[in-house]
C-alpha cells in the first residue's frame, strides 16, 4: 500500500509540474485555460499545487487544449528510438469501486499521440468516458470476460480474443455485466487536432 501512495504521490507531482509548464509555456492564464478546458479554476490551482488527483476526463481536456498527450503529462511518453518503461513506473490513473482499475502502460509525447493501457473491471462495474477529439480511435482486445462497450446509446459486446476497433470521438462507457472479471487492452490513437 505504501508503494501505491508513493507512486500516486508521484504521478501527481509529475502532472502538477507538467501542467504548470505547459500552461505558462502556452501564455495561457489560469483563467483563460479553465476557460478553454472547461476544468474549472480551482481544480487547476489545486492540480498545480499537488494537491489534487485529476481523473482521467480532466487529463484528456487539459492535454487536449494544451496539444499534448496524456502519456506527456504523467511522464511516460517515449523520446529515445527506444524506451523501457518498467511495471513500476506505470501509473495507475483510475481506480473503481469494486477494484477495477485503468493502468497507462506507455504513449508518446505530443498532439498526434498514441497511448496503450490496461484495464480491469471487476463485475457489474463501468468506466463513463465523455468524447475524445474528433477522429479518436482506439483498438480494444479483450483478454478475460465480455465488455460491453456503448457509444452514443448503442451496445457492443466484446468477448474474449476479440478485438474492435472504435471511433471514441463520441461519449462511451466500458463495462462488465458479467459475472466473471474483465481484463482488455486498449489502444488510443488520438489525431492533431
Amino acid at each position: 500500500m505504501t508503494d501505491l501512495v508513493s507512486q500516486s504521490s508521484s504521478i501527481s507531482g509529475a502532472i502538477a509540474l507538467k501542467l504548470k509548464h505547459y500552461r505558462k509555456t502556452q501564455k495561457y492564464s489560469l483563467d483563460e485555460f479553465s476557460r478553454m478546458s472547461g476544468v474549472s479554476k480551482g481544480m487547476l490551482v489545486e492540480i498545480e499545487a499537488c494537491r489534487a488527483n485529476p481523473s482521467i476526463a480532466i487529463l484528456c481536456k487539459v492535454a487536449n487544449i494544451l496539444k499534448i498527450s496524456v502519456a506527456d503529462l504523467v511522464d511516460v511518453a517515449d523520446t529515445p528510438k527506444v524506451y523501457q518503461i518498467t511495471a513500476d513506473t506505470m501509473p495507475l490513473l483510475w481506480e473503481g469501486e469494486q477494484g477495477g482499475s485503468a493502468r497507462l502502460l506507455a504513449g508518446t509525447p505530443g498532439p498526434d499521440m498514441l497511448e496503450l493501457w490496461q484495464w480491469q473491471l471487476s463485475p457489474n462495474e463501468y468506466y463513463n468516458s465523455p468524447a475524445h477529439s474528433a477522429g479518436t480511435k482506439e483498438l480494444i482486445y479483450v483478454q478475460q470476460g465480455t465488455l460491453t462497450l456503448t457509444i452514443d446509446e448503442q451496445e457492443y459486446l466484446i468477448k474474449r480474443g476479440n478485438a474492435v476497433v472504435a471511433n471514441t470521438d463520441h461519449t462511451h462507457r466500458y463495462a462488465n455485466q458479467h459475472g466473471e472479471a474483465l481484463i482488455f487492452t486498449m489502444a488510443v490513437h488520438e489525431p492533431n487536432s
